[in-house]
């Protein structure tokens, strides 16, 4: 019987994480590749031009190959079998993505001095017909043929080309991957902190930190590639140096709109099946365009969701708990810092560079700086909590003079968020570069090298994120904005 059981769940890990489910539902959905135009002049690695069966299950668990310091790690060929010899390619070209020879040569330092990067400053196309400038759309043989809008974050690779035949779901699923990426992060959460609630922010990025770092480590450790292209088409190429397991996308858009859900239920007015409805819709979204983009299979998702929940559960009680240290503590400044920190080194160690390690300095970073300014508000009796004995907040009445209010508060405060950002990241690089004795003549190689990633996005992000939550409400009390 428990023969049985352990047989029946293997079978069901193996069908979820198959890549052609997460291809079939691309083609579902209006997505489909050119892989065909690649395969006539070359043979391809991580599953190309091979057969359904070639392809398949199991794909990418291999582990990283050991002795490598100073650069990326290498990551495991995506296809059963396969194996990464030393001096192979880096990360994002094994990722479940087979470059073409012009992205081949590409690496982290030089990718734009390779042919891609010429052919794109002269205005030229990669094989098939399709410029290599990400986002860029021609016509070939009477089809509409575009690339990913980004290039992956570590190699600098554009993609295969693909055709979208479904335009609406094109955005729309776009549209839902966004709700995981950081242009999200410094709007939607500065936004709630000057116009809605900042105690209810406060809580949510605690949430936000926890899941996402939890989320980081786990992939890091597991090592499992990206689903293999073919058979998948990477609608999205930013992130797949990364690993894919668990799916962080889809725990922080299941982690956000169920936190939010939870800690604004009762504390404000609103029907309890519009607030349910509205997190499913959301947690949906941003899960189901993961697959649609390529980046994760099935599994990864449904992992992704359910280890949120699991952190959801478990820090949900604890929450009343870190916000009042947070606010009330004598040293909690010191020791948020020296926590956070101490997490973001611990992380490091685990792999060398890849982009999930600038990530997660960057949201603890984030994290430290919102606690600090939490701290410092309450000492000074800024942005006070308002009494219980006005719960339940009802929402205004919208007009004109409510929403010009707001897009001021939110603008503004952007703008210094973003100005916030631009400086200390001219100041922090060079700094910790000329501390660390690391040339800085090279920025991109630079950043990989752990001295030099980690205080960057930890004091940059770690501004900001104290900027969001005392010095712009400050600036706006100073201006009457509030």
């Amino acid at each position: 019987m428990a023969t049985a059981i352990k047989l029946g769940l293997r079978q069901l890990l193996e069908y979820l994480q198959d890549p052609h489910k997460v291809a079939s539902f691309q083609r579902i959905c209006g997505v489909r590749g050119t892989f065909a135009d690649a395969c006539s002049d070359q043979t391809l690695r991580n599953g190309d031009c091979s057969s359904h069966g070639d392809s398949g299950r199991n794909a990418g668990k291999g582990e990283p190959e050991d002795g490598q310091t100073g650069g990326p790690r290498l990551r495991a060929a995506a296809s059963p079998g396969s194996t990464v010899k030393r001096g192979g390619a880096k990360n994002g070209l094994q990722n479940g993505f087979a470059p073409t020879p012009a992205a081949a040569g590409e690496t982290a330092g030089h990718a734009a001095a390779s042919d891609g990067g010429d052919r794109e400053r002269l205005g030229g196309t990669a094989p098939g017909g399709c410029s290599d400038r990400p986002g860029r759309k021609e016509w070939v043989n009477g089809e509409a043929r575009t690339k990913p809008l980004r290039r992956n974050s570590l190699t600098g690779e554009v993609g295969q080309e693909f055709v979208i035949e479904n335009r609406l779901l094109y955005y729309l699923f776009t549209f839902g991957t966004e709700l995981g990426n950081e242009l999200f992060y410094i709007t939607f959460f500065p936004f709630f902190i000057w116009n809605i609630d900042a105690y209810v922010s406060r809580r949510l990025i605690v949430i936000w930190v926890w899941v996402m770092y939890l989320g980081q480590c786990t992939k890091d450790i597991i090592r499992w590639s990206r689903p293999s292209s073919p058979p998948v088409v990477k609608v999205e190429m930013f992130y797949n140096s990364e690993y894919s397991m668990p799916s962080t996308h889809a725990m922080s858009g299941t982690a956000i709109p169920l936190g939010l859900f939870l800690l604004t239920y009762g504390r404000w007015e609103y029907p309890f099946l519009l607030g349910l409805a509205s997190a499913v819709c959301w947690c949906s979204l941003v899960c189901i365009s993961r697959i649609y983009m390529g980046m994760h299979s099935i599994l990864d998702v449904v992992v992704g969701f359910l280890y949120s929940i699991l952190i959801l559960v478990a820090f949900h009680p604890a929450l009343e708990v870190i916000d009042n240290f947070n606010l009330t503590c004598r040293y909690a400044p010191l020791i948020i810092i020296s926590l956070h920190l101490a997490m973001g080194v611990f992380s490091f160690t685990l792999d060398t560079w890849s982009t999930s390690r600038g990530d997660t300095a960057q949201i603890l970073g984030t994290g430290a700086g919102i606690a600090c300014a939490s701290h410092l508000n309450y000492l000074l009796g800024l942005m006070p909590d308002p009494p219980l004995t006005q719960l339940p907040f009802s929402p205004p009445p919208l007009s004109a003079a409510l929403v010009g209010r707001c897009l001021v508060r939110f603008v503004l405060g952007v703008a210094v968020l973003l100005a916030t950002r631009a400086v200390m990241k001219a100041l922090t690089i060079p700094l910790a570069c000329r501390l660390f004795r690391i040339p800085c003549h090279d920025v991109r190689q630079a950043r990989q090298r752990m001295e030099v990633e980690l205080p960057y996005r930890y004091i940059v992000y770690g501004t900001v994120g104290f900027n969001a939550l005392f010095l712009v409400p400050f600036l706006f009390s100073y201006l009457n904005l509030f």
